[in-house]
């Protein structure tokens, strides 16, 4: 076996350990030093994490994804949940909690923590 046809055996094996192809949604937050300091970034992206699993949604429909710049660059953590394409400002425990409750587990955006709204058209 070649060593690209195990570079590519392994990439696969991280894409179905990650369970990609399966989520319903995706949750992006932003942590860059731009955004927020770097204690509230963490402190939200290990919130998001810790919660993330005690409410089962790791493994079945939600990904999350930390990022470095979402290009907002104010008003941080800045976060965004696709397909819905909710963008979100000033996400802290206290309001990732209420994206969790009402946005990814009833489908309801928050609408006070909402600064933007770009949903991305189905494929054709």
């Amino acid at each position: 076996m070649s060593k690209s046809d195990r570079s590519s055996k392994n990439l696969q094996a991280v894409v179905q350990g990650l369970n990609i192809g399966h989520y319903q949604r995706h949750i992006f937050i932003c942590t860059g030093d731009k955004c927020c300091s770097d204690k509230q970034g963490k402190e939200s992206w290990d919130y998001l994490k810790k919660r993330m699993r005690e409410l089962n949604l790791v493994d079945d429909s939600v990904f999350r994804t930390r990022v470095g710049c979402l290009r907002v660059c104010r008003d941080g953590p800045v976060g965004l949940v696709y397909p819905e394409g909710t963008w979100y400002k000033d996400l802290t425990p206290e309001h990732i909690e209420a994206v969790l409750q009402e946005h990814l587990l009833k489908g309801q955006p928050v609408e006070a923590l909402t600064i933007a709204c770009n949903p991305l058209p189905a494929p054709s």
